[in-house]
């Protein structure tokens, strides 16, 4: 899912204010020895922290039906992950670079949701929508300081961009085939014989999403709450 994190603000920049810029995108590591080969107008969206958002966990499975209504998998609910970015941009001149992280303000500020439509590859077949954090205070995350030391840089203006994605790390289980024919029921004399017995035949009561039984089809048999009846 990280890859296609990383397509989708590719994509995001791409458009907006930064739309024909030719500006390059990229997901370095700012160190030192990047920065000094740099040579073109740059903005640089570097990944710098994974963390789970446990408020959004929750438990149980979610049922995935066919077209009829019928139940035919069962998944279990998505992880959600917070993945935090350090965005800055690189050229020669610092208004240059003021000018780029505005256009990245203009850019990204008005997605605060992405709709499943406007999602790369498996995050828009889970149908989720995706939300987006520009320039939020996140606590539990490193602070700006502690990551250009990392680095080994020097500090520099940047936009902490934060999208929250799920992750689907169960797989899916197949549900049990639907019940479409009922039971035979037999009965035994007293002594428990069954030659000469009567058979009954119990079909499962249709859903609203069953397609009825063509005209003339014999029913026999269908149980109900309040017991069995036989049918013309």
């Amino acid at each position: 899912m990280i890859h296609e994190v990383d397509q989708l603000i590719k994509d995001l920049l791409g458009e907006g204010a930064l739309t024909g810029s030719g500006v390059d995108v990229l997901f370095d590591a700012p160190t030192r020895d990047w920065a000094a080969r740099r040579g073109g107008p740059t903005i640089d969206a570097y990944l710098y922290d994974i963390r789970e958002d446990v408020r959004l966990r929750e438990r149980g499975t979610t049922s995935i039906r066919d077209t009829r209504g019928a139940v035919v998998r069962h998944r279990r609910p998505p992880r959600w992950f917070r993945l935090s970015y350090l965005v800055t941009a690189w050229t020669k001149q610092a208004e240059d670079e003021h000018r780029l992280l505005s256009a990245v303000l203009a850019t990204l500020l008005p997605h605060e949701v992405l709709a499943p439509d406007r999602l790369p590859g498996p995050l828009a077949t889970l149908g989720l929508s995706v939300p987006l954090s520009v320039a939020g205070v996140q606590n539990e995350a490193r602070s700006a300081a502690e990551i250009w030391s990392a680095l080994g840089g020097e500090l520099k203006p940047s936009v902490d961009l934060v999208v929250t994605v799920p992750f689907p790390a169960f797989p899916e289980y197949d549900a049990a085939p639907a019940v479409t024919e009922g039971a035979v029921v037999r009965v035994r004399d007293t002594e428990g014989r069954l030659s000469g017995s009567p058979e009954r035949r119990l079909r499962p009561a249709r859903r609203e999403t069953d397609v009825p039984p063509p005209h003339g089809t014999d029913t026999a048999v269908t149980a109900t709450a309040a017991g069995r009846r036989r049918r013309p």
